[in-house]
C-alpha cells in the first residue's frame, strides 16, 4: 500500500512507516506544502495512494465527489504527537488494510476508529 502524508502528519510518523516497509511520500518531500485539498486528493488518486491527514475537509470532499478512491485515514485524536498517532495508525492498518485498498475513509480516534466504504452514499 502507498501513502501520501498531508502537512499535519509528522515526519517521524512518515519515517516509521518507511522503516516498516511502507511506500510513503510527504507533501513536503515534493515541495507541495501549499497544494489545495482537492488537488491532493487527485494526486493520491492518480498515484493510488492513501491520504494520511488531520484535515476534516478531506472527508467532506470525498463525500461530495462521490468517488471510490482515494482512501483517506483521518486522525481525530486529542494527542496528535507521533508517539500517540503512529501506534494507532499501525493498529488501524492491521485492521483495515483490505478496506483501504478498495476505497474507504477511516476516522481514527483515541480509543476507536470508524470506517466508511467509498463512495459515500
Amino acid at each position: 500500500m502507498k501513502f501520501l502524508a498531508d502537512m499535519g502528519v509528522s515526519m517521524t510518523t512518515v519515517d516509521l512507516l518507511r522503516q516498516a516497509g511502507e511506500a510513503v511520500v510527504h507533501l513536503r518531500d515534493e515541495g507541495l506544502h501549499r497544494l489545495p485539498d482537492d488537488e491532493i486528493l487527485e494526486k493520491a488518486r492518480r498515484e493510488q495512494r492513501v491520504v494520511l491527514t488531520f484535515d476534516l475537509d478531506f472527508g467532506d470532499l470525498l463525500a461530495a465527489g462521490g468517488n471510490a478512491t482515494p482512501s483517506v485515514i483521518l486522525f481525530r485524536m486529542r494527542n496528535q504527537t507521533p508517539a500517540a498517532v503512529t501506534p494507532r495508525l499501525f493498529r488501524v492498518l492491521d485492521a483495515c488494510r483490505a478496506e483501504l485498498e478498495r476505497g474507504a475513509i477511516v476516522i481514527v480516534e483515541d480509543e476507536r476508529y470508524r470506517l466508511r466504504r467509498l463512495p459515500v452514499q
